[in-house]
């Protein structure tokens, strides 16, 4: 998942959200004990010290997107869906790890939800670019690699598969992937998405049982061959999702675009501190896209 404009990980700051956003700062007492009692005010002030400025950010943000921006429960819910099938069995020791709970996550999806249609905004799609990852989107590849270091090793590698060598074996003297021992660089069935950019657009571009020539990507250089290529059978992205798939790939990381989008939006909502204590937090965001004198 990707990090919120914040750059945080957020796992301390998600869990005092609640007990912020609901507080009155008055003095009701939430805990008695015969050691003594512990109230709201007390635990607020605790919560300020230890994450108050990054929590206070995170809603202020979430507020001022929220008014403009609309992320409905179901969007958030196919979000962690997605997820959570990325992780796969291991879905809940990455919540464990991270300090997150489902509901805690699911605040973090809606946030970058939030982010995702600030970043699209205004951000111009042709019907051609839809219908074009649509079809990406909707198409799996059978697909085989071998992963090495440099380009002049991948070009003879290319070499020896032009040639009539066996691909797994190849696969097996030449490819860096550890798991190539046993699968001779077979890599299944997989659609998109699911692999780094260069690759899935390197084999996505190839004739089946036709080499590549080396693809870079961050793991290295690939020389991939597609045997097969179908079309995904269920749970086929609409026109919708391949709109904005190709609207954030336009946008790109341009933090700084989006960091200027919201300053406007805080600078509109008229916002007003009342705790000294954070007073300043938001200037960072305020001023953000600002020239410096």
């Amino acid at each position: 998942m990707k990090k919120s404009i914040l750059a945080l990980t957020m796992a301390a700051s998600i869990l005092a959200l609640s007990a912020c956003s609901n507080n009155n700062a008055g003095d009701e007492v939430i805990m008695t004990s015969k050691a003594g009692d512990i109230t709201k005010n007390e635990f607020y002030e605790e919560l300020k010290d230890v994450a108050g400025e990054q929590t206070f950010q995170i809603l202020a943000i979430e507020k001022v997107l929220e008014n403009k921006y609309k992320v409905s429960d179901k969007d958030v819910d196919q979000a962690f869906n997605r997820e959570k099938e990325l992780y796969g069995e291991s879905f809940e020791m990455y919540l464990m790890q991270n300090g997150q709970t489902e509901e805690s996550y699911k605040k973090i999806l809606r946030i970058n939800l939030l982010q995702d249609a600030a970043q699209m905004d205004g951000v111009e799609v042709s019907d051609e670019e839809v219908q074009k990852r649509l079809k990406e989107m909707n198409t799996e590849l059978h697909a085989r690699h071998v992963l090495v270091a440099d380009e002049e090793t991948a070009l003879k590698v290319k070499e020896k598969l032009e040639g009539g060598a066996d691909f797994a074996e190849v696969a097996k003297e030449f490819s860096t992937e550890p798991a190539a021992q046993e699968s001779g660089g077979d890599l299944g069935w997989f659609g998109y998405g699911k692999m780094v950019p260069e690759f899935w657009q390197g084999a996505y571009a190839l004739e089946v049982n036709k080499i590549s020539e080396p693809v870079q990507s961050q793991h290295g250089f690939h020389i991939i061959e597609v045997t097969e290529k179908r079309e995904v059978e269920k749970d086929k992205a609409t026109e919708e999702e391949a709109r904005k798939d190709v609207a954030l790939e336009k946008a790109g990381e341009d933090q700084e675009a989006l960091m200027k989008k919201v300053s406007k939006l805080l600078k509109d909502a008229d916002i007003k501190i009342k705790d000294n204590d954070l007073k300043d937090s938001l200037e960072i965001f305020m001023n953000a896209g600002e020239e410096k004198k």
